[in-house]
């Protein structure tokens, strides 16, 4: 992530934003249960508010130094924080209600990578869990804001289909002028 696009994401303006818009969004009758895995928190405001939300959460975070910060800020919540890749974690599977993937997946490298988070998201959670999320349209704005670092946005007519080959099911993806919002169930 560049320097301006972290500034943005630990900003008052970024919280608001995933305050009033993203979450209501997202979570709009979801029940996520009472053990919830979030994927790519990076600074961490999206998982200042689901832990409000949930009884326990695990927060996953490739970027160590992100981890690390993370880690201290929340403690001593309930928050577990772990630095590892979302791709192949170390986590017992079917353990999860939920996972949780907010704004994140245009920085998984590829399509294939990403493929690769969604099949370790089902392997993570338990039978009738739920993957739930969204992610930034490609657009301009969103290109200019990644310069410098990895931008690969989610393609919303494809994206369902590759939940269900990684074994999802009853599967909803749609968007709004600015995310694709999508849901899956094990």
């Amino acid at each position: 992530m560049n320097a301006d696009h972290l500034k943005l994401c630990a900003s008052p303006e970024w919280a608001d934003a995933v305050k009033r818009w993203i979450l209501p969004w997202v979570l709009e009758d979801v029940d996520l249960g009472d053990d919830v895995l979030e994927i790519g928190p990076g600074p961490g405001l999206t998982t200042d508010m689901l832990c409000g939300m949930v009884p326990r959460l695990t927060a996953l975070e490739i970027n160590p130094d992100l981890a690390a910060a993370l880690d201290a800020r929340l403690r001593p919540s309930e928050v577990e924080v772990i630095c590892g890749d979302a791709g192949a974690t170390k986590l017992s599977g079917g353990r999860f209600s939920s996972v949780v993937c907010l704004t994140m997946l245009h920085h998984v490298p590829s399509p294939a990578a990403q493929d690769a988070v969604f099949a370790e998201a089902r392997r993570l959670l338990r039978d009738g869990g739920l993957l739930v999320g969204q992610d930034s349209l490609d657009s301009t704005e969103l290109r200019e804001l990644h310069v410098g670092d990895t931008c690969v946005p989610v393609d919303p007519s494809t994206l369902g289909e590759r939940l269900e080959s990684a074994g999802f099911a009853s599967v909803a993806v749609d968007t709004n002028d600015y995310a694709v919002r999508f849901r899956a169930w094990r």
